[in-house]
């Protein structure tokens, strides 16, 4: 503790509950020994119904990964057991059975995708490879058998030509400037040559699908065609470097357990009647004052909502941050905790508000005009500290993850990434970037607000790791504010959050 400085501390690394109450620190150790916090025992086991979409070699490729994953995985050799945990098979980590064969399958023409995800105009070439999918997936939605995940597999192609800054040279058809898109949006093709609900969605092939496919109500997991690579080969020239096979066991088994309506784990101990609500921005044009609001709610048990705000002109370029007006704030407020009752029901006590800005005073009024009567409400800015401080440590191992310092009653630097004791290593790559706490309005105490920043690094469900470098409260904001605005397109939003990761 002496390379510390005055008022600093290494908070413990929060552990995470499993079932029959069992606590441990990482949730792969905590999945392979005890099982998932909603268990009902390896003697009664669940069973995660599934559906996978995608070309029929693809999907042939889906069966082998399917029947690795009831089986153990251990890691190459070469590679630490600490770092890279064997993984048990699902059935014996989750529970839950994994049929080795798909129930239900919906094969795709892999030469439709590729002429889709080849053609020069962006929003027609995502629009058309999201619309294969979409087809597939209501297809599904259509039968008999319920299905709680769908699993998407889309070729390297689709990866590479149908993201935001995908540009796609010698596709077929023309791209279009902004100005012809601007046009489009606003004017209907009465020739047919184009569908101008296709300049609604978002140009990324991940997010618009996450949108459109929540009108069949069915949560799905989108993985690239090589992740299914069966080897833990070193990667040749040009080809992705994956992880080892059972770390991407780990990660797809933690996801389809939470898609499928079930909780692998929760944080011990939870405050009855808490939240944390995570407040995020998108802007709507890069070049205006126009943006939307948006609200993730979390419990300490992993539940978590979101809901759209209002679009308004909430961003100021001079200060480069979104403020929401008063009955903006209230509005938005109001709207994720009746979305909570209507969904849990359970009273509340204290509500602690997550922002990367700053909360200013209409905004905070606003949000206290929402906050029901008696409930505590706490405005927090948490944001990663990117260009300031820079802490280092003797030695070649960066400062310990959980360092938190506190540089006033109301304000500290916790840094959630760094040298972690359970793992013996740092498994990132440079130095290791605090995030800035602060108490902005409402009264609290500044070192139990960051043990709860701390534990909510650990709630996120798409991936079984130790923790992640921010709280899941911001940590997705940029993601779901995406999908809420940059498809408009989008008959109804759903407010359940696994539909969003």
């Amino acid at each position: 503790m002496s390379e510390l400085p005055l008022n600093a501390e290494v908070l413990p690394e929060p552990e995470l509950e499993f079932a029959s109450q069992q606590q441990i620190e990482h949730p792969a150790t905590g999945l392979a020994l005890f099982g998932p916090v909603d268990s009902n025992g390896i003697e009664k086991p669940s069973r995660i119904s599934y559906a996978v979409i995608g070309s029929p070699q693809s999907i042939t490729s889906f069966g082998a990964f399917a029947a690795r994953l009831n089986s153990p995985i251990d890691p190459p050799p070469e590679m630490s057991e600490v770092l890279w945990p064997p993984f048990p098979g699902i059935e014996e980590a989750m529970h839950a059975v994994f049929p080795k064969t798909p129930p239900l399958a919906e094969a795709l023409d892999s030469k439709a995708i590729e002429a889709a995800a080849n053609q020069g105009d962006d929003y027609k070439r995502v629009f058309d490879v999201t619309s294969l999918y979409l087809g597939a997936i209501k297809a599904l939605a259509r039968k008999d058998t319920a299905i709680d995940v769908a699993v998407c597999i889309v070729p390297e192609i689709v990866h590479k030509n149908c993201r935001p800054l995908s540009k796609v040279k010698e596709g077929t058809g023309k791209r279009l400037s902004a100005k012809e898109v601007r046009l489009r949006r606003q004017t209907t093709d009465l020739f047919g040559g184009y569908d101008s609900q296709q300049y609604d969605y978002s140009l990324d092939f991940r997010r618009q699908i996450k949108a459109r496919a929540m009108e069949c109500r069915m949560p799905i997991q989108i993985l690239r065609e090589s992740t299914l690579d069966l080897s833990d080969d070193k990667p040749q020239w040009g080809q992705r470097t994956l992880t080892p096979l059972s770390d991407r066991a780990w990660n797809l088994s933690t996801a389809l357990y939470y898609k499928s309506g079930r909780k692998p784990w929760k944080l011990p101990g939870a405050r009855d009647g808490v939240c944390y609500v995570g407040i995020a921005f998108k802007r709507t044009d890069e070049n205006g004052r126009t943006a939307c609001s948006a609200a993730q709610m979390f419990l300490d048990d992993g539940d978590g909502i979101v809901f759209l705000g209002d679009y308004g002109p909430w961003y100021s370029p001079e200060m480069k941050q979104c403020h929401l007006s008063r009955p903006a704030a209230k509005k938005l407020l109001e709207g994720v905790l009746k979305t909570y009752e209507e969904q849990h029901g359970k009273k509340l006590r204290e509500v602690f508000l997550h922002c990367r800005s700053t909360i200013d005073v209409e905004e905070w009024r606003g949000y206290q005009e929402a906050c029901p009567k008696g409930v505590k409400l706490v405005g927090i800015r948490v944001a990663q500290d990117r260009r300031g401080l820079k802490a280092y440590r003797a030695g070649t191992r960066p400062i310990v993850r959980g360092t938190l310092w506190k540089v006033s009653p109301r304000a500290a630097y916790l840094w959630a990434s760094g040298f972690k004791p359970v793992l013996r290593t740092y498994d990132g790559w440079d130095v290791p970037e605090p995030l800035r706490i602060e108490i902005q309005h409402g009264e609290a105490d500044i070192r139990q607000v960051a043990i709860d920043i701390f534990g909510l690094t650990k709630l996120n469900y798409n991936a079984c790791k130790l923790g992640e470098s921010q709280p899941v409260t911001v940590h997705f904001s940029d993601a779901v504010g995406e999908i809420l605005v940059a498809n408009q397109g989008t008959k109804a939003f759903l407010p359940n959050f696994k539909y969003y990761v």
